[in-house]
Order: C-alpha cells, then sequence, then structure tokens
C-alpha cells in the first residue's frame, strides 16, 4: 500500500466544531493535543498544560525544554491565572513537558504517577506542590472530585516504561517515559460526570462500573490502527462509561505552534479521516452526538 502523502484537511469536519460557549457554571476550553481546561468559577483544573509544542525538527535532533514564553502567552491567551491542580495524563513530552512549569506560575500541585513526579522534581517544583496517585486513587479539589483509572497507551508507544529519576531539561525527548497512563473521571459536585482519556488505549474492563455523561476522547494514531481496535476503543471508554457526547482531542499537530492555529497530524503519523469514518459510524449507530472542540473557546458540552 502507497503511503498517503500531506494531511488530512480539518475544514471537511468543520460542521463537528459545533460546541456551545460555556456562559457559566462548568466550562471546557481546549488548549491543543490533550490539554483541557475545566473551571466552574471556583476551581479549575488543567489537564497536562501542554504549550511549548517544539518543532519536529527540535524533538528528533536535538534537546527539548519548556518554553517559558510560548506558556505565558497560553496561560495569558487562555485568561489562566490561577490553577488548583495540574493533571499529567501519562509522561510522554507532549503531556508532561510544560506541567511544573505551567503548576510553578498558577500555584497549582502537579498530581500524576511517580514518572510524572519526577519530571516535576527535575524541574525543581517543591515536594509540597507534587502529588503522587495511584490506580483507582481519588482526590479533591474544590467541587471537583478526580479518580484515576488506569488504562494504556495507544501503540505504538515509542518511549514505553516508567521515568525513575527527575528529568532536568534541555534533554532529549525520549526521557520522557509514558510512565502510568490514566483515564480521568472528573465528578462535579452537582453530579457533571466527565471521562478524559488522555491516549487512544484501553485496559479491557477498567472503566466498568464508572459513569460519565461527557467523554474527551484522544485519537492520535488512532487512524493507524485496524478498525476492530477503533470499535473495540469506543466500546471500552465511551460506552462502557455510558456517554451521550464524544468530543475529540489529540488530533492537532503537535509540532506546530498555537498561535499559527490547528491542523491534523500528517498522515505519516495518523489518519483522521479514517478515525472519523469510524467513529462518525459508531456515533450514529448509538446515538452518541460527535464534536470536535474550538481552540481557545470555553464550552459547554451539556448544553
Amino acid at each position: 500500500m502507497r503511503m498517503k502523502l500531506g494531511r488530512p484537511d480539518i475544514t471537511r469536519y468543520a460542521d463537528r466544531f459545533d460546541l456551545a460557549p460555556a456562559t457559566g457554571g462548568l466550562g471546557v476550553t481546549f488548549l491543543g493535543v490533550a490539554t483541557l481546561l475545566l473551571d466552574d468559577g471556583d476551581t479549575a483544573i488543567l489537564t497536562d498544560g501542554f504549550f511549548s509544542r517544539p518543532s519536529l525538527a527540535r524533538v528528533a535532533l536535538g534537546r527539548i525544554a519548556p518554553d517559558h514564553a510560548r506558556i505565558a502567552h497560553g496561560l495569558q491567551r487562555a485568561g489562566i491565572e490561577r490553577l488548583d491542580a495540574v493533571v499529567p495524563l501519562h509522561s510522554h513530552y507532549d503531556h508532561v513537558l510544560d506541567s511544573p512549569a505551567v503548576a510553578e506560575r498558577t500555584g497549582a500541585v502537579v498530581v500524576g504517577d511517580g514518572s510524572a513526579a519526577n519530571v516535576a522534581r527535575g524541574q525543581g517544583l517543591p515536594a509540597d506542590r507534587i502529588l503522587v496517585v495511584k490506580d483507582g486513587g481519588a482526590a479533591s479539589f474544590g467541587a471537583f472530585e478526580l479518580t484515576w483509572v488506569r488504562s494504556e497507551h495507544c501503540p505504538p508507544d515509542r518511549y514505553p516504561g516508567a521515568i525513575s529519576a527527575p528529568v532536568v531539561p534541555p534533554t532529549r525527548a525520549g526521557a520522557y517515559r509514558c510512565g502510568e497512563a490514566w483515564s480521568l473521571l472528573v465528578v462535579r459536585r452537582d453530579g457533571q460526570r466527565v471521562l478524559v482519556q488522555g491516549s487512544a488505549g484501553f485496559r479491557r474492563g477498567a472503566l466498568v462500573g464508572q459513569r460519565a455523561e461527557i467523554a474527551y476522547l484522544g485519537i492520535g494514531q488512532l487512524g493507524l490502527q485496524p478498525e476492530a481496535y477503533l470499535r473495540t476503543y469506543w466500546e471500552e471508554t465511551v460506552t462502557t462509561v455510558g456517554a451521550r457526547r464524544v468530543v475529540l482531542i489529540h488530533w492537532d499537530d503537535f509540532f506546530r505552534p498555537l498561535v499559527r492555529g490547528l491542523r491534523a497530524l500528517p498522515f505519516a503519523g495518523d489518519d483522521l479521516d479514517v478515525t472519523m469514518r469510524v467513529l462518525v459510524g459508531l456515533a450514529d449507530r448509538d446515538g452518541v452526538t460527535l464534536h470536535l472542540p474550538t481552540l481557545w473557546r470555553r464550552e459547554d458540552p451539556w448544553a
């Protein structure tokens, strides 16, 4: 089979960028890759907090470090001054690289596994601003209760394994090993429930007994998998938790700075068209609405 050239045209899915702007209560803001701001006006949680987005050449051939100018711009553009928690969904660089710097700027705690903790230690975050959680662990922040359920990274995991010592940047991208890949359940005191799946991987049966009406579903590399994998991924996440609305994340080209806008990953790294074809079919079959989030816009996925 000949490899496709170029990249999918995201404008083909313009009608999917249709979530309503949040006018109050709980809002969710998409900030690229798997970075999501969940805030209700009193409490604010940020997954990953990845803003640096180093170039492909830098990632492949050089050393990477947090880009503090890009982090400052991203926080300012998103209106983020204070956070209660920064939650890396796993410890590859496109998730955890900026987590400690974002926490330092916003007064937040970095919450994750031992690998995420070693990234935070390597950037000098104090011990009292690092919280290590395990499979099934929970923590409360304001009106939010967060639960971490162990998952898997979508194959292939290019940097598998745990981070066993502090990571001091600048360093190679490969230093940011995956650690635990999490399914994150966020429950607000009023009963609103969200699943955030940072990577398009799953553990069979891991989410049985969990409920969420909204699922933010990571789809990076999903378009390169056999169709049976996509169907099982849907069943193990969306179907298992009973989600009625799905918002797709981690589809954008994370080598491109946010100031240049979002585009899909090239066909060499993923095939968004395949993913959309299969997931649209599954959503239509199950009566689930399928959406893409708009960068920077605080949205209400329950509206």
